[in-house]
C-alpha cells in the first residue's frame, strides 16, 4: 500500500542566522501529472544561487526540478518530468538547495494510479435468479423482503471518494440515483434502495473512484462497447417478463410462452387489443377487450428462481392483435402480445393490416444478456441482431405502440371496419405477391415498417404491380434491408443503396429525423388533384390540419426522382427541418389500377381518431379498399 501524502507540505530549515531562513511549498502534496500541475513556491530572505531538486526518501538525487539560478522568490509549475521523462510514482522529497546546503524540504507523493475496486460484486440479499453472477443480480422490489434491494460490495485499495450511479441506458447511461461517500481503504458495501415504481428492465450501476491526487476510474461502460471499460454492476429489475416464441399464430395452434418472475403465483387472461373504448397514454400499459375465456391461475413457487415455458393453446379468435395479461399477488403485471393470423388469406376481409413486429423488436431495449445495454442495434454498433422472441421492455408492451399503432386500431374498430392481420414474420409463409393479389384489394401498413426482408419487399411490390392498393400511414417505411433466420433479424443495409429506393414503391421515402423536436401542421396542396381525399373535411387549398395533436413530424418522407410517374403531393409540412426539408403526403395510381397513399410523417396514423384525419382515413379507405 502507498503511503499517504499531504495536500500541501511546507518545511523550513534554518541553516544560519534567522536572516538566512527559507521556505518551500508544493501543492498538491498528492500529485498526479495526469490531472494537475505541481505548484512550487519558495522564498528566501536574501537573493542566492538556489535550485529545486527531487530526491528519493533515501536521499538519492533524481534531478533538478528547477536548475540553480540567482533568485530570492520562486513560483513555477512542474509537469512531473525531469529531462523530458516522467518521474515514476512514489514518495519523494523536494529540496531547496544552496550550494551543498539544503535550505528547506517538502514531502511529495507522485501518484498516477486510480483507486482500484477489488472483488467487485453484487447480490440481492436472497437467492440468485438463474443467470445471476458476480456482476449481475436480479431484484423485485415489492416490499416482501425477497430480492428487494441491491448490495454492491468491493475491497477499496486506497482511501478515495466513491460515487455509485444507478443508470438507465439507451445509447448512453442516464443517471436515476446517485450516492457519494468518502471511504477508507478496505471492505465496503453500498446499497441501492430500489423504488417499487420502476419499469422492469436492467439498470447499469456505475462506480467511480477518485483519490486525493485526482486519479479516477469508472466501472461500468459509457456505451454499448462494454468490453472496453471495467465492468460495472447490472441489476435486473424483474416484473413478469413474458414472451411468445414467435410473433404470430393460427387459431388453435399450440404456442409457447417463456416467463421469468419470482411471483409465487400467476393469473392470466386473454384480451383483444384495439376494440376497447379506453384511451391508453403510457408506454407500459395495454388495454383491450376480454375474449371471454376464464382466467387461468398457475402455481409458480417452483419457478421463482429460473425462467419456465408454458404451453398456451391459441383460442379460436378472429385475426387481430391480442395479448396475454399476467398478474401476480403483489400487483405486478406483464403482457405477452401475439398476432392471430388468418387461417385462409382473405376469408373474412379483402383488407390486410400489417403489424410492424420487426420494427417493434428493433426498438426493444430489452437486455437479455445482462450487460446493461439493450440487445438492439439502437443501443450501439456492437449489437448486430435483434431477437424477435424477446419480451418487450415496458412490461411487455411494444415500443411506441400507444402513440403510433393503437390510434389506428381504435379508428378501425370504432368505425366498424373489418380487416385481417399479419405480422412481418408471416410474409415468410406467403409465397408470391400473386397470392396476396387474389386475397386482398388493400394492404394497410399502419405503423413504422422500417425493417423489411427481401421476400417481404418482393411480395408487396408484386402485389402493387398486379394492381393491389397500398396505404402507408407512417414514415420511414421499407428503409432497411434485413435478413431473418428463425427468430433473429440481422440488418444488412439501406434498400436505396441496394438499387431499390423505397420511393419507387411508396411514392415518398425517408428524408430526415429530429426526434420530435419540431412538429408542424400539414398544408393542403392541391385539392383538385385528389378531391375525394378532402371530401367532408372542410379543407381547401392552403388549409392546415394537425393542430389537435400538436402537429406532425419526428421522421419525415419526401418524393424523389424515383417516385412513380404521376405521384402527386396532396399535402405537406413545409420546411419542417429547414428550408426545403419537409414532410410530403403523396398519392399515385398505376396503369394497372394500383392506388398508393403515403402519409409522409411518422405520427400521421397516431392521430387517426382526431379530426380531420379520421375523415381522411374514411375517404382513403373508401377509395383503396375496393379494386
Amino acid at each position: 500500500m502507498r503511503r499517504l501524502g499531504f495536500l500541501v507540505a511546507v518545511a523550513t530549515l534554518s541553516v544560519a542566522a534567522p536572516a538566512h531562513a527559507a521556505t518551500l511549498a508544493v501543492s498538491p502534496g498528492d500529485f498526479s501529472p495526469d490531472h494537475a500541475t505541481l505548484k512550487v513556491s519558495a522564498q528566501l530572505t536574501v537573493e542566492r544561487l538556489v535550485g529545486v531538486s527531487l530526491v528519493t526518501l533515501s536521499g538519492r538525487q533524481v534531478g533538478w526540478i528547477a536548475a540553480p539560478s540567482r533568485r530570492r522568490v520562486l513560483a513555477f509549475g512542474w509537469d512531473g518530468r525531469i529531462n523530458g521523462k516522467r518521474v515514476p510514482d512514489g514518495n519523494y522529497a523536494v529540496r531547496l538547495i544552496y550550494r551543498s546546503a539544503v535550505l528547506a524540504t517538502a514531502p511529495l507523493r507522485i501518484d498516477t494510479q486510480p483507486p482500484q475496486l477489488v472483488d467487485l460484486h453484487a447480490d440481492n440479499g436472497a437467492t440468485p435468479f438463474a443467470g445471476d453472477g458476480p456482476l449481475l443480480t436480479t431484484i423485485s422490489p415489492n416490499g416482501d423482503g425477497f430480492r428487494d434491494h441491491v448490495d454492491v460490495d468491493f475491497d477499496l485499495q486506497e482511501p478515495a471518494t466513491v460515487t455509485m450511479e444507478v443508470t438507465r441506458t439507451v445509447k448512453v447511461p442516464k443517471t436515476i440515483y446517485t450516492l457519494t461517500n468518502k471511504l477508507t481503504r478496505g471492505l465496503h458495501t453500498l446499497s441501492w434502495p430500489t423504488p417499487a415504481n420502476l419499469n422492469p428492465r436492467t439498470y447499469l450501476i456505475r462506480l467511480t473512484t477518485v483519490d486525493r491526487a485526482g486519479n479516477n476510474l469508472t466501472y461500468g461502460a459509457p456505451n454499448a462497447f462494454v468490453g472496453r471499460e471495467p465492468r460495472g454492476i447490472v441489476a435486473r429489475l424483474q416484473g413478469i417478463d413474458a414472451a411468445f416464441n414467435k410473433p404470430s399464430y393460427l387459431p388453435g395452434e399450440n404456442a409457447q410462452i417463456r416467463i421469468a418472475t419470482d411471483a409465487p403465483a400467476l393469473t392470466y387472461k386473454v384480451l383483444h387489443a384495439g376494440p376497447e373504448q379506453l384511451i391508453t397514454y403510457a408506454d407500459n400499459q395495454f388495454a383491450g377487450v376480454d375474449t371471454g375465456a376464464a382466467p387461468v391461475t398457475l402455481d409458480w413457487t417452483s419457478w421463482r428462481d429460473r425462467p419456465h415455458t408454458i404451453s398456451f393453446p391459441v383460442p379460436t379468435l378472429p385475426s387481430g392483435l391480442y395479448y396475454v395479461q399476467f398478474g401476480g399477488p403483489d400487483g405486478r403485471v406483464g403482457y405477452a402480445p401475439f398476432v392471430v393470423r388468418p387461417t385462409t388469406l382473405g376469408l373474412t376481409s379483402r383488407v390486410l393490416v400489417v403489424l410492424p413486429t420487426n420494427t417493434w423488436q428493433a426498438y426493444n431495449f430489452q437486455d437479455m444478456n445482462g450487460d446493461g445495454y439493450g440487445d438492439t442495434w439502437y443501443a450501439g454498433p456492437p449489437n448486430r441482431t435483434v431477437d424477435l422472441s424477446r419480451p418487450y421492455i415496458a412490461r411487455g408492451v411494444p415500443p411506441r405502440y400507444y402513440r403510433y399503432d393503437l390510434p389506428f386500431l381504435h379508428w378501425l374498430y370504432w368505425s366498424g371496419k373489418t380487416a385481417e392481420f399479419i405480422s412481418d414474420s408471416d410474409f415468410d409463409a406467403i409465397a408470391r405477391g400473386d397470392d396476396l393479389s387474389r386475397a386482398y384489394d388493400l394492404i394497410v401498413v399502419e405503423g413504422h415498417e422500417e425493417y423489411v426482408t427481401t421476400h417481404e419487399y418482393d411480395v408487396v411490390q408484386r402485389f402493387r404491380d398486379l394492381g393491389g392498393n397500398l396505404m402507408f400511414l407512417s414514415a420511414n417505411n421499407f428503409f432497411w434491408k434485413v435478413d431473418k433466420s428463425r427468430q433473429t433479424l440481422r440488418k444488412i443495409g439501406k434498400w436505396r443503396d441496394a438499387g431499390r429506393p423505397e420511393a419507387s414503391l411508396i411514392g415518398v421515402q425517408y428524408r430526415a429525423n429530429d426526434d420530435g423536436q419540431h412538429q408542424g401542421l400539414y398544408t393542403v396542396e392541391n385539392t383538385a388533384a385528389a378531391p375525394w381525399l378532402w371530401a367532408g373535411t372542410g379543407l381547401a387549398d392552403a388549409s392546415t390540419f394537425g393542430q389537435f395533436v400538436g402537429g406532425s413530424g419526428i421522421e419525415i418522407d419526401e418524393t424523389t426522382p424515383q417516385s412513380p410517374p404521376g405521384t402527386i403531393v396532396v399535402a405537406e409540412v413545409p420546411d419542417l427541418f429547414g428550408p426545403g426539408i419537409g414532410a410530403q403526403m403523396s398519392y399515385y395510381e398505376t396503369p394497372l389500377g394500383a392506388k398508393v397513399f403515403a402519409a409522409g410523417a411518422l405520427d400521421f396514423g397516431g392521430s387517426a381518431t382526431f379530426w380531420p384525419v379520421k375523415q381522411m382515413l374514411e375517404n382513403i379507405w373508401a377509395r383503396l379498399a375496393v379494386p
